[in-house]
């Protein structure tokens, strides 16, 4: 199935080009790092995590959120959305390898990540996050494949799938629930110190990465001739809205248990984050920004008129991931740092070029992924639908 990839328009050979543009761009950048070092981060000794590993703990939520679509299709019958489930769990498997991608370039050396295949160490939460991820993007490969294959000669898929279509069911919140405990099981840092910190991961996930699919359900009807279906679109929205609200909600036990307990290591970092401390204050905008746009997804997404109408839709979830980006995506990171055990603000973090290039070059080969694993499975539906009509 893979030459259905091999052809396309002009606009689709553009978007392949600028992708790998953007991703030789990046590896440029990730050859000078590699020989330069971290320090051409944004990083430091109190920082010692940034870009690249928010980057890593967004894009494992969005994988995760495969199964707000697997779930209900498989296990419930629900139909409506037979034609969006293999785009979901093509999302997973690109989201997956941008989070492997993401390790790697955090790693400095490459050849530490054969650290974890050839000392394994399962008393180590990062071993079993590795385990995990690696599992779960087997498992959606060789699903969505199959299921894709069979689709395309029009004949059930295998019996020996739907278990494994079950143990993925099983494995997706466990993505997540280990990334967050990564965060969790931190002492010396207070602002990842909470026992809510695995379903604040699960909530911003299911909120983010069903947003992205509506968004690229959109760009599929535009640009091709498949509809994803305005019923899956709408129950995806309805996702969505649930879990960004119940995102919030868990973000105002978070403020509650540190301003009301008056605990300083509690209250410093959300200090930091949202009003600024000691004279230092860099995230502050971008951290109003990603609660403004929630506040603004929320009612947009509440409201069944604009829920409903296309257009709201695409901007509350647009809003919805931009949101999520942030405050997921480099505020976690940068507040866990933030102050530093002393109680300190010795350095902020920012990101520098190569820094930002360079993650801008795993988004491009996630992208790429992406595109080729939709342009196939968009030909064989298409294809599908050329049939029927004729019939």
């Amino acid at each position: 199935m893979l030459e259905k990839a091999l052809t396309g328009s002009r606009r689709y050979w553009g978007w392949i080009a600028l992708l790998l543009l953007l991703a030789g761009v990046g590896f440029l950048f990730y050859l000078r790092q590699f020989s330069y070092g971290l320090g051409i981060t944004g990083m430091s000794r109190d920082v010692s995590w940034g870009l690249y590993i928010g980057q890593f703990t967004f894009l494992v939520g969005v994988a995760a959120s495969g199964v707000m679509l697997v779930l209900p299709y498989y296990l419930h019958d629900y139909k409506k959305f037979g034609k969006i489930t293999i785009l979901g769990e093509f999302l997973a498997v690109s989201a997956v390898v941008m989070c492997l991608l993401f390790i790697f370039v955090d790693m400095g050396q490459p050849m530490r990540i054969m650290n974890v295949l050839l000392h394994p160490t399962p008393n180590s939460v990062m071993f079993w996050d590795a385990f995990v991820l690696t599992g779960y993007l087997v498992l959606n490969i060789v699903i969505g494949w199959t299921v894709l294959g069979a689709e395309r000669k029009e004949v059930p898929p295998p019996g020996w799938v739907r278990p494994l279509i079950y143990l993925s069911i099983v494995w997706a919140p466990s993505i997540h629930t280990v990334t967050a405990f990564l965060y969790a099981g931190l002492p010396g840092r207070h602002f990842w110190l909470t026992a809510i910190m695995a379903a604040r991961f699960l909530a911003s996930a299911f909120a983010s990465g069903p947003a992205l699919l509506i968004l690229l359900a959109f760009i599929i009807r535009r640009y091709t001739r498949f509809d994803p279906g305005r019923e899956a679109i709408q129950a995806l929205a309805k996702i969505v809205t649930y879990f960004m609200i119940t995102n919030v909600f868990f973000f105002g036990l978070e403020l509650f248990t540190a301003f009301y307990s008056g605990v300083p290591g509690h209250k410093h970092p959300f200090e930091y984050l949202y009003t600024g401390l000691e004279g230092h204050g860099r995230l502050v905008p971008y951290m109003w920004i990603s609660a403004i746009l929630a506040v603004f997804s929320i009612i947009l997404l509440i409201n069944p008129k604009t829920r409903r109408n296309e257009r709201t839709l695409a901007a509350a979830s647009t809003a919805v991931f931009l949101s999520l980006w942030i405050d997921k995506g480099f505020g976690l990171i940068v507040g866990g740092f933030l102050p530093n055990p002393f109680e300190k603000i010795t350095v902020e973090y920012w990101p520098t070029l190569p820094e930002t290039l360079i993650t801008v070059g795993v988004w491009a080969v996630g992208f790429l992924i992406l595109t080729v694993l939709y342009k196939v499975a968009i030909s064989v539906k298409e294809g599908l639908g050329t049939e029927e009509s004729v019939h």
